[in-house]
């Protein structure tokens, strides 16, 4: 016996809004049917009457019915995706791995919309198997073909330095390049960063590893970690918990450096009641110094790295941060080669108040800083003309004459009727970069298509690295064996839902 199933349009509207809710705060299906219909019924008799309780109960909440709402959603999301691609798009790709063990490969695209340059997420495709360069081509090939995508459109693509992406002969991008001889690859700028400030000479390294073995002795035993805690509260601390280290996360070194050293007198009587070998340090004022050092370093590294986070971002706003970093390093260097450490307040804060020889902590610290000055032009090298080149782009009405005369005779023909037009300098002023090089193509096609391809690629990867922070509150140990790709591209998603199209789909299917 089959019996008819039928919803109400309203009803059914209602169901597909709150699954979309559920979707986008990242929490189970179930919550729905557990929680938000009853509380709804609720609120629904308190507030109004039983009739309107009654007709929220007929809003079909189940969680199989919300998983298929957010697949409907996500599907829809994608198509929307795939349209709007045209004949140019840039990637951006990582892979990581969830809390089951399976490595999911994300990647998002930059295309140029009616008005403005736009970014999205593409897809999120579970690997199965090996993670080669070999393989994340075959997944993203294969999505191409099913979307009808050209590799001749994709621009560039930007990942980290991974062997599996950059590999000269198996790596992703040397494969990409036998579909596209002509695709750019761009090294993640963050990744760039964080491997630039990396390196440390032996002495610091020795602070640092000696830091995290106190931090671990605290912190790995829970009887260690309560009476810590309770040290602190009886003291009046700040903060009454340390904070451990973990080296792939870009920010971890600062934080963790920077709570040791505020918390210094509580650890170290915390060690010295324990019998501590490592609460010597803690006397040791050039060991503390440089403790302070690191921890006002790295405090600005991480400043540089969250500046560098964020969406929207091209290679041009953030190689003028690194920039204005790398001048700044400069000018500590030298003001500490001359014993000045104003630049670094808890340092010098510590020299001020305790007896230390400045000579030896300068040099090391001078040392370090010329290691930092000489990683970031190592991984920087083509900065400075690469951000020359692109003057005219960040803003043509400054240009200087040497600048322009670099460019084709028929691009600075171009740019004088573009400097000239005062219509198109009120816009520069009243929209983004993107938005004013989009209003310019219009005018002048060349130039302004040449212009957004140097804004099209993308700069780094932080939106496949915030997707994989999405994803872990997404899939968690007790919904292991959810499939990630559709609740993952709901939850990111910028674009709005079709709804129209989707309501009228479902309602032709369900008559049929």
């Amino acid at each position: 016996m089959r019996k008819a199933s039928t919803t109400s349009g309203k009803a059914l509207e209602a169901s597909y809004a709150v699954s979309l809710l559920v979707a986008k705060a990242k929490k189970p299906f179930t919550i729905a049917e557990d929680l938000l219909l009853p509380a709804a019924v609720v609120l629904a008799e308190t507030m109004l009457d039983k009739k309107s309780a009654d007709t929220l109960k007929t809003v079909p909440l189940s969680n199989d019915t919300v998983c298929r709402r957010i697949d409907h959603m996500g599907t829809d999301i994608v198509e929307q995706v795939v349209e709007k691609l045209g004949d140019s798009f840039s990637l951006q790709m990582d892979e990581s791995t969830d809390v089951s063990g399976n490595a999911q490969l994300v990647a998002f695209v930059r295309y140029i919309d009616t008005d403005d340059i736009c970014e999205h997420i593409l897809f999120c495709k579970e690997m199965e198997g090996r993670t080669t360069g070999e393989d994340i081509f075959n997944v993203v090939n294969m999505f191409f073909t099913e979307n009808a995508i050209s590799w001749k459109s994709c621009s560039s693509v930007c990942t980290d330095a991974a062997a599996s992406m950059t590999g000269s002969a198996k790596g992703l991008v040397a494969r990409i390049k036998k579909e596209n001889p002509l695709i750019k690859w761009t090294h993640c700028v963050i990744h760039r960063e964080a491997l630039a400030s990396k390196k440390m000479s032996p002495v610091f390294h020795d602070v640092l590893n000696d830091s995290i073995k106190v931090i671990n002795f605290i912190k790995s035993r829970p009887i260690n970690k309560r009476l810590f805690r309770s040290l602190c509260e009886n003291t009046g601390a700040e903060h009454t918990e340390l904070l451990l280290h973990t080296e792939v996360r870009w920010l971890s070194r600062g934080k963790v450096l920077n709570r040791l050293f505020e918390l210094r007198a509580e650890v170290h009587t915390f060690l010295t009641k324990h019998g501590s070998p490592h609460a010597t340090l803690f006397q040791n004022t050039d060991w503390l110094a440089k403790l302070c050092y690191l921890a006002d370093i790295f405090r600005k590294l991480n400043e540089l790295n969250m500046s560098l986070q964020g969406k929207g971002t091209s290679i041009l706003n953030l190689y003028d941060k690194v920039g204005g970093f790398l001048k700044k390093a400069e000018m500590w260097k030298r003001a500490c080669d001359q014993e000045d450490f104003t630049c670094f307040p808890q340092l010098d804060a510590f020299l001020c108040s305790e007896d230390v020889a400045t000579a030896p902590v300068k040099l090391v610290i001078v040392g370090h800083l010329a290691n930092l000055i000489s990683g970031f032009h190592s991984y920087f090298a083509d900065m400075d003309e690469k951000s020359a080149q692109l003057d005219w782009v960040r803003n043509p009405f400054l240009l200087s004459e040497a600048n322009r005369s670099k460019l084709p005779v028929s691009h600075q023909e171009k740019l004088m009727e573009v400097a000239s037009d005062r219509g198109l300098q009120m816009k520069f002023g009243a929209s983004t970069l993107t938005q004013f090089w989009v209003c310019v193509r219009q005018e002048h096609p060349e130039l302004g298509q040449k212009a957004l391809e140097q804004l099209l690629p993308f700069a780094s990867t932080y939106l496949c690295e915030a997707s994989f922070s999405a994803m872990m509150l997404i899939k968690t140990k007790q919904r292991n064996r959810l499939c990630l790709e559709k609740s993952l591209i709901t939850a990111v998603a910028s674009l709005p839902i079709r709804m129209t199209k989707i309501l009228s789909e479902v309602q032709a299917h369900i008559s049929h």
